[in-house]
């Protein structure tokens, strides 16, 4: 059984396209000309009940154009797509009920009221029972910190305030499928963790589907054992988050910290020398030759603390979209996400 099904899924949009200047809005009035946009292409995949997969891509990738398909809110050009047996674009009440989208630039509160206000009408449209509404709102009021909160107008919130009170009103009627586009989007590092946490603990306890967008591999590094990656609309990517590093970064770093100085150039003979500062240097080696260096520092140096380190998954996500080997490690490298 599958939760999620897509297959042969294409999406393709006719746009108007204008030439410039005065004679070209005149001429366009008259004789309009369009072109064709390949959002998304033939692409498939299935995800089981229960599963939390991080669905990744570049800006442009087709990854929201997927989500709008699966949530029935845009029409395939071709292909099939079934979300708990349900073909998203009939919009059938009993579908809509069991499922929500979340997206971090878009608003479903009220700009003028309260947050409560949304939650209630919220309540109404999903004819969410008063006592399950009430036990609902109170568990997400403590979980997302929204104490205090939902009694302000929604435009006086600041933008980690509306993030969580839209998280919490698209919940409220216990959906067993999540669709979550950057679901941590503004918010500080204890809260995006908080975030995670609760997608974690709703999906263990409700055995909710989630499929999760994000461009903060923070988000998907915790969350997701499973990543779909696309490109361009195509599916580039579909497995194990940990056998993707594998493939894609033949490398690992190995940090050092010594109790006494020590000869670089010995140690540069190990692997490549990415940083060697004072008592501590860094090296890059490659995965089948780890342990043996491992051991040959702990055996021939001053060796005070040593850690084996996978390479950041941003730069292994980057390194696929430009069809190029993960670079060596920086020292001063700072990550940024896609």
């Amino acid at each position: 059984m599958t939760a999620i099904e897509v297959v042969h899924l294409t999406k393709r949009f006719r746009v108007h396209q204008k030439a410039p200047g005065l004679r070209g809005a005149i001429r366009g009035f008259f004789h309009r000309e369009y072109r064709e946009v390949q959002a998304v292409e033939d692409l498939s995949f299935t995800i089981a009940p229960g599963e939390l997969v991080g669905f990744i891509g570049p800006n442009g990738a087709g990854k929201t154009t997927t989500l709008k398909m699966l949530s029935g809110l845009l029409y395939p050009t071709a292909g099939r797509v079934t979300v708990l047996g349900y073909t998203p674009s009939d919009r059938q009440a009993a579908f809509q009920k069991q499922f929500t989208m979340v997206m971090g630039q878009r608003s479903q509160l009220w700009w003028d009221l309260p947050a409560w206000d949304s939650f209630l009408l919220n309540k109404e449209i999903y004819e969410v029972p008063d006592e399950a509404f009430r036990r609902m709102v109170q568990e997400l009021s403590e979980l997302l910190e929204l104490e205090g909160l939902l009694d302000i107008p929604v435009k006086k919130l600041s933008l980690g305030q509306r993030m969580k009170a839209e998280l919490a009103c698209s919940l409220l009627h216990h959906p067993q499928v999540l669709f979550l586009d950057e679901p941590t989007l503004g918010l500080d590092v204890v809260m995006q963790h908080k975030i995670r946490q609760f997608i974690t603990a709703y999906n263990r306890t409700h055995r909710a589907t989630i499929l999760l967008t994000s461009h903060n591999m923070d988000d998907v590094a915790e969350l997701c054992e499973r990543v779909i990656i696309i490109d361009h609309g195509h599916l580039l990517y579909d497995g194990r988050l940990t056998e993707l590093v594998s493939r894609y970064a033949p490398h690992k770093l190995i940090s050092v910290d010594f109790h006494a100085p020590i000869n670089t150039e010995a140690l540069a003979a190990l692997g490549r020398l990415v940083t060697a500062n004072g008592l501590r240097a860094q090296l890059e080696v490659p995965r089948a030759e780890v342990s043996a260096c491992a051991s040959t520092l702990l055996g021939r140096f001053p060796v005070a603390d040593l850690s084996i380190e996978e390479p950041p998954i941003e730069r292994v996500i980057r390194s696929i979209f430009t069809h190029q080997p993960v670079p060596p490690s920086h020292a001063q490298e700072i990550s940024s996400g896609l």
